[in-house]
Order: C-alpha cells, then structure tokens, then sequence
C-alpha cells in the first residue's frame, strides 16, 4: 500500500506538473465515466457525474493517504489502497482516440483533450466527491511533519495507550500516513524494538522516534518514494532501507542479522540487537 511519500509524491506531481504530469490546477472538468462503481464511496454514481462536471481544479494537496483534488465547488478524495495509480494523459494521439487500460476504474475527462484515469488493479481503492473533505479525514490522527506536533505533544499522545508501537504508529487515528515500510525504517532508527509498549516509551526517546518519523519520510519523499510491494513506479527508498525486506542481512549497524516477525498480521523487520527490548529499561 502507498504510505506518505509515495501519495505526497503523486499529489505533488498532479499540482506542479512533475514527473510527466501535466499540473491540473485551472483545469476544468468536462466529462465523467465510472468503470467500476463500488470505486465511488460517495455520491451516488449518477449525482457524482452530475456534480462533477464543469467544476474547475483549483488545488491538489495531500492528508494522510487521501490525494485531495480541490475543485471550485466539492473536494474529489482519492484513496489508493493496495494498488491504486493515477494517470493524466491525452485522450487521443496522432488524431485516434487512446483506448483505456483494462484495470481502469474511474475517468475524469477534462479540458484540453486531458483524462484523469484512476486505476486499481486490486479495487481496494476508493474515491468520494465531497463538500467538505473532513467527513472522512476528520478522524485522522496529526501529520507526522506538522511542526504544530511537538515531542512533547508526541510523548503524551504515546502515553495514553498502552499498545505495541508499531500498531500504533500504524493507526491512522493515531498518526496519519504512516505505513509498513516506513514504521519498520524509523523503529530501527530510533533503536526501538517494534512490540515496546507505547505507555513505556520515554520522553528521550519518544523525541528520538519523532525524528526518526521525520527522518525516514523526508528522504522518502526526496526519493519519490519507495516502490516496493505496489505498482508505484520510480521510487528510489527502498534502495535507502535498512531492515525493510532485509531478512537475514546483517545489520548495518552492528552485523547482527536482521529478523522478521509478525505484528498485528504485518510483516515487521527489525534488528534483535540495536532495538533490544531492554532498552526500554
């Protein structure tokens, strides 16, 4: 599943026009076909087209995992899931009209012979079209880059559970958009092994964890992400990663090779020796 950076990535690349995006702001929506009607979580299908259409994008943004297309009326709210992608492209070339692709789920055709296609293989993902995107997003825990959340915020926020860590840091309610890859890569910078209970965490090394957090999910966003267990395309992160699918690999710190457990029915990757239980002692 994408995590921040691969989702900051793509919303930064349909707002500035990166990566082979072409920048959508100040395009208007002119038409709307749904492949696959359970993609749209809200509205119906046939309000949805209605709505929609002749609404201008002002803005493209990101909270937690959900792309947030600002139009001039609604906010068009797109979670990825397992294996969602976005593509903008023309609609014709060379004067025929490009077909569609087999897992294509949902089109935005705009102007300027553009289409916005969703794509999802998997069709996990989902889309809403909303006036007020905080129906679904308000429940979000804080944005783990927000300088508005504190290490002091952090630890107290740690100390009010008593669970796992890496469940918790996982639980968008908790923290938004932090997922496998990058939990497992700040744990083991921050030498925290991924089953210490949060309430336990002290306020050292909850301010090592947050800079962790931040640590991993900058470089992964300088990176473009990681294109690992997804069809996300051109990622460079996991060339960064230290125990992430490094089963068996020793340790870069210390040599120690690097083990795999299950927490929470996630495979976790971790080192026994530089996050030893015992530190939390």
């Amino acid at each position: 599943m994408p995590e921040l950076p691969e989702v900051e990535t793509i919303a930064r690349a349909m707002q500035l026009g990166e990566r082979g995006y072409v920048s959508l702001p100040g395009h208007t929506v002119v038409g709307a076909k749904l492949l696959w009607e359970r993609t749209l979580a809200e509205p119906s299908p046939r309000t949805f087209k209605k709505r929609i259409i002749n609404q201008t994008i002002q803005k493209i943004d990101r909270r937690g995992k959900f792309i947030q297309t600002h139009l001039s009326k609604d906010v068009l709210l797109i979670h990825l899931r397992m294996s969602g992608d976005i593509r903008i492209e023309d609609r014709h070339k060379n004067g025929r009209s490009l077909p569609l692709e087999k897992h294509d789920r949902l089109v935005l055709y705009l102007d300027d012979d553009l289409r916005l296609v969703f794509n999802d293989t998997r069709k996990f993902g989902r889309a809403w079209l909303l006036d007020d995107p905080a129906k679904v997003t308000a429940k979000l825990g804080p944005e783990p880059l927000d300088e508005r959340l504190t290490t002091e915020d952090f630890h107290q926020r740690l100390q009010k559970h008593r669970r796992q860590i890496k469940p918790l840091l996982m639980d968008q309610h908790f923290l938004a958009g932090m997922g496998n890859i990058y939990t497992d890569e700040a744990l083991h910078l921050a030498k925290l092994h991924p089953l210490s209970p949060s309430d336990q965490i002290s306020s050292e090394q909850a301010a090592n964890l947050l800079k962790a957090i931040r640590s991993v999910l900058q470089n992964g966003i300088r990176l473009n992400g990681a294109s690992i267990d997804w069809i996300y395309r051109d990622g460079s992160f996991q060339d960064m990663c230290k125990v992430y699918q490094h089963t068996g690999e020793p340790c870069q710190t210390c040599g120690t090779p690097i083990q795999r457990i299950l927490v929470g029915q996630r495979g976790t990757h971790f080192c026994p020796m530089c996050q030893a239980i015992k530190s939390l002692i």
